[in-house]
């Protein structure tokens, strides 16, 4: 077998930049391939062996990583933000960035992120797809008082949400515009759809093989539910990644970040910690 080839991947959403070097540095090709799983399979039939691939993690890395796993000596994914700082330059374009992914691989420099297995993230794209349902409805909910509240209309906060009340108080209340009530019968009828389906993919995943005996144990703890539990089974992963409990807290935004200089500590809002771990979660 011969020595390694290293090839860096810049990714968008219908092209892919590509650089190949020899261990030596040397660019033994580069150009671009259409994002698309046909193209991806004749490129590789060209491809020098044996070969290994990075890329930066995007929205479209998830697919091609899968894609290419089986065919590669190593697939890895690199933290934008880490990359970004390692290979800073004035001139930027995608041929550059992926000679810069190649280059990183090479010389043992990528700042490697973690890829979650295909099988949790599957059912992660499940528990986020259950969060969107629930702030839809909210905001339908939101948007049937609001309608009511601008035609003046005097309803039971508390029960205005239950189906009974719904459906058998409003449409007999008199001060409800006619023109009214087909909205807020479409909203009702939208918000009990959805609330069926969050409902049945909730089920689906607190019945999953993979994830049961995980969230059973975790909802031995007082006050852990199943979304608790189901959230922190599928955002962690794998939790022998992790070597402490301390990097855990970090990486959840328990925690907040610590910027020192001349003397003087800087602690920045826990909140801002708790976005930058929901940014790097959504991209993983």
């Amino acid at each position: 077998m011969g020595s390694m080839h290293f090839i860096g991947l810049d990714i968008h959403k219908k092209a892919i930049s590509y650089c190949i070097k020899d261990r030596h540095g040397r660019v033994l090709g580069e150009g671009m391939v259409a994002a698309t799983r046909q193209d991806l399979d004749a490129w590789m039939k060209s491809l020098p062996q044996p070969w290994t691939v990075a890329m930066e993690a995007t929205m479209f890395t998830s697919w091609i990583y899968d894609y290419l796993l089986p065919h590669a000596a190593a697939v890895k994914v690199a933290h934008p933000l880490m990359l970004r700082a390692i290979a800073a330059a004035k001139k930027k374009n995608d041929r550059i960035d992926a000679a810069k992914i190649a280059d990183c691989l090479r010389c043992d420099f990528l700042p490697e992120a973690y890829m979650v297995p295909a099988a949790i993230r599957q059912r992660r794209r499940t528990l986020r797809y259950r969060k969107l349902l629930i702030r839809q409805n909210v905001q339908l909910k939101n948007k049937i008082a609001q309608m009511l509240m601008e035609s003046g209309v005097s309803y039971n906060k508390q029960k205005l949400h239950q189906q009974g009340y719904f459906h058998q108080v409003l449409p007999t209340n008199r001060e409800i515009d006619p023109s009214l009530w087909p909205l807020l019968k479409l909203s009702r009828e939208m918000i009990e759809h959805t609330h069926k389906t969050e409902q049945a993919l909730l089920r689906s995943l607190e019945r999953d093989p993979l994830l049961i005996d995980r969230v059973k144990r975790l909802m031995t703890i007082p006050a852990v539910g199943p979304v608790m539990a189901l959230t922190w089974v599928l955002e962690l992963g794998d939790i022998h990644r992790f070597r402490s409990i301390k990097q855990v807290i970090s990486y959840c935004g328990l925690c907040s970040a610590e910027k020192s200089s001349a003397g003087h500590s800087l602690r920045m809002p826990i909140k801002a910690a708790q976005q930058a771990f929901a940014d790097s979660a959504h991209r993983g």
